[in-house]
């Protein structure tokens, strides 16, 4: 096993990589907030294929980096939450209004597909990990333990979401997608699984800068953009699952405009997977 680096250490181990420290005490300041194994990944799009890097970076653009990655997941975060919330509330309601207050416990109200057995045994999970709230303590104690679709849906983790919906009859998961987004099932069920991971990244306070995603998320037919496993590619499938349009424009878009603009001279699009008319493609 490796053995531990002091931060004067590592330091001389960053430069030894060829990149510029103008200030060894303030690299040291950065260390303590920033796990060094955690930074090194900021480091990989400077990386040849020979495995050395680029001579001669700065450090500071690295920061800079790291900074700028920080605030887009805030960013981005707060759009999901939204998208998040908005989901909760609509399959919760088309289920309670088509298949009744317990419905979802009904295994007849779902695909074949879906492994009933397993889905279950995750919402049971998920309400006994919430057991001391108030919330499952009051129907534990006055329904004996039942849950209307809408309580319960608010302790589905996102990735429960979207394996409840895929786990739905098609006649339903046409009539959402085309309610909700205008879509198709083929389109809302590889958002919402490419909304899991990022949403995921994103909580954990994960790398988003020149990371590479598991899954690609489908775009709409008349959309020009080709998608593929860059960062762009999931922040355009969060342009199509959020909610408000309006909002969209004015609020998310106009942040990531001014946080782009802010760190334009460290940050490169291309590590990211923006096209040249990334702002056309993400407006309305």
């Amino acid at each position: 096993m490796k053995q531990p680096t002091t931060y004067e250490q590592q330091v001389e181990l960053i430069k030894k990589k060829g990149f510029r420290v103008e200030d060894d005490d303030k690299c040291i300041e950065f260390l303590h907030q920033a796990n060094y194994y955690r930074l090194m990944a900021y480091l990989l799009p400077f990386k040849k294929r020979d495995g050395t890097y680029v001579k001669g970076i700065d450090f500071n653009r690295i920061k800079r980096i790291y900074e700028f990655d920080g605030r887009l997941r805030a960013i981005l975060f707060q759009s999901i939450e939204e998208i998040e919330l908005y989901l909760r509330t609509q399959f919760a309601y088309y289920s309670a209004h088509k298949y009744g207050t317990l419905g979802y416990l009904d295994v007849n109200n779902y695909s074949t597909k879906l492994d009933a057995e397993s889905f279950f045994r995750h919402i049971d999970s998920s309400i006994e990990d919430h057991k001391k709230t108030m919330v499952v303590k009051h129907h534990k104690e006055k329904y004996g333990g039942q849950f209307p679709i809408w309580v319960a849906i608010e302790f589905f983790s996102i990735g429960m979401m979207s394996y409840y919906y895929a786990g739905m009859k098609v006649e339903d998961q046409k009539a959402l997608a085309k309610d909700l987004y205008t879509a198709n099932p083929a389109l809302l069920k590889s958002w919402l699984r490419c909304l899991t991971d990022l949403r995921n990244q994103c909580a954990h306070y994960s790398r988003l800068y020149a990371w590479v995603f598991s899954a690609i998320p489908k775009m709409p037919r008349d959309c020009s953009f080709v998608s593929d496993r860059r960062l762009f590619s999931q922040i355009m499938m969060v342009k199509f699952l959020y909610p408000n349009k309006q909002k969209w424009s004015s609020k998310s878009l106009n942040e990531l405009q001014a946080l782009i603009e802010e760190y334009k001279e460290d940050i490169s699009l291309r590590h990211i997977g923006f096209p040249e008319n990334w702002e056309e493609l993400l407006e309305n």
